[in-house]
């Protein structure tokens, strides 16, 4: 077992002070966390001197991995100069200029500081341009932890309803249960029942909302045709279409999941992996939407919005990615494809039942005997609790990943990662057998 006695330390000295020992509750965990005090390329170092490889990357916006030279010396140069003017400077117009030749559907941008935030900035907007109020989500789709979209996450079945109807479900203790009449949830990949809902709802729906690959709740991509056919039917009601790319922005490519998939949203945020973990959103949109915004019918404001950190950030990030045509993600495609593979042939030979799927630079691992996770319901499905176990006994082995199964790489992993990742997972898999936790190959 590896030495954690500082961690442990300050764990319970955390406990004092900070609510539950963290500050967010997706950090929280009954069992204690190791404590960081540094990170550099693929690489997590604990306050005991223990190096982990990691594939958490800051729950994904680490894209060039840790504290990479080219963004960290273009922040410093540009704090130098200021933090926060209250006023405009020009590096927003500069990334701003950068994200229009980018992004599918940027014809105007507006920045704020979180996914939670601009999500909420993408709604009103819909809201106002249409003049209707309801918004349609998806089950397992996550959009921020505000009241009006932290609904059916990860919902019990007892309270979900059927699959292909819904109920909507508040996801914590204190939320509005009016924010229910808002939201018609839905099954993700259904098209079917997506048109059966617009059919009967469409003089009502303001929005579709939707993570256009889904990343929050195993990595599951749209089938042939959906989207589409949500495309179609968005336009055909005028009904807007919000991609929250959150977590897909900048990662599947320069042009985000829109881009990869060809399917342009009428409006979509953006975070993450846009400014490599200096806290910054985006709002991309059309230009007859966005004129709302410009136009000052509709109020979006922030104190902290286009920061002189955010935009230093964000523009080396992009820069970086851009360079040598996007060379990048030739590198993030092959290390990914080539670990997914290897996992799943690793599994293979010590047989062991297990499904990865999604894409090089965002894949999820799974203990499952199905052949697919193509929405919430199958998701649930697989094992969570033994996946659960399986990433703690990983961690003692010096790889670090999500225990709900996505797997993020950056620029800064390499073949060398990749070996010795598959060693620790090897060794691992090879432990959980001899307890005969691990379903076998059907």
């Amino acid at each position: 077992m590896k030495d954690r006695s500082r961690s442990q330390a300050l764990w319970e000295r955390s406990k004092r002070s900070l609510a539950g020992g963290v500050s967010s509750n997706v950090r929280a965990s009954a069992q204690m966390s190791p404590f960081f005090e540094r990170a550099e390329g693929s690489r997590l170092f604990d306050v005991d001197g223990n190096t982990y490889l990691d594939y958490v990357l800051g729950q994904g916006p680490m894209i060039l991995g840790h504290t990479p030279e080219p963004v960290i010396q273009s922040v410093q140069q540009a704090i130098q100069r200021g933090q926060l003017y209250a006023g405009q400077h020009e590096l927003e117009i500069l990334l701003s200029e950068k994200l229009q030749q980018l992004i599918p559907c940027a014809d105007l941008v507006r920045y704020s500081n979180s996914g939670s935030e601009i999500v909420q900035a993408a709604i009103r907007l819909a809201r106002a341009y249409t003049g209707r109020e309801k918004i349609v989500k998806f089950e397992g789709h996550y959009h921020g932890w505000f009241d009006n979209v932290l609904i059916s996450v990860h919902p019990p079945l007892n309270l979900a309803g059927p699959r292909d109807c819904p109920q909507p479900v508040a996801a914590s203790a204190g939320q509005a249960t009016s924010v229910l009449d808002e939201v018609i949830v839905l099954p993700w990949n259904d098209l079917e029942a997506f048109g059966s809902v617009v059919s009967e709802h469409s003089e009502e729906i303001a929005a579709v909302i939707m993570e256009p690959v889904m990343g929050n709740t195993s990595c599951i991509l749209p089938q042939s045709g959906y989207l589409e056919g949500v495309r179609e039917l968005c336009s055909q009601h005028g009904i807007v279409l919000i991609f929250d790319e959150i977590i897909t922005g900048f990662r599947l490519g320069l042009g985000s999941a829109q881009g990869y998939l060809g399917i342009t949203p009428d409006l979509a945020t953006f975070g993450k992996a846009m400014a490599n973990g200096f806290p910054v959103s985006c709002l991309a949109g059309k230009r007859d939407l966005m004129e709302l915004i410009a136009s000052q019918q509709v109020n979006h404001a922030g104190t902290y919005n286009s920061n002189v950190m955010a935009m230093a950030a964000a523009f080396a990030t992009l820069s970086e990615l851009e360079r040598n045509n996007g060379e990048a993600y030739n590198r993030l495609f092959t290390l990914g494809e080539q670990l997914m593979n290897r996992l799943d042939a690793l599994a293979h030979k010590l047989g062991i039942s297990i499904l990865v799927q999604g894409v090089g630079p965002m894949f999820h691992l799974a203990f499952t005997r199905q052949e697919a996770v193509l929405d919430y319901r199958s998701y649930l499905e697989c094992d969570q609790e033994l996946y659960r176990q399986f990433t703690e006994m990983l961690l003692e082995e010096g790889v670090r990943t999500l225990a709900r199964g996505m797997w993020y790489l950056s620029t800064a992993h390499t073949l060398e990662d990749i070996e010795f990742t598959l060693r620790a997972v090897e060794a691992t898999w090879v432990r959980l057998l001899e307890t005969n936790r691990l379903p076998a190959q059907k």
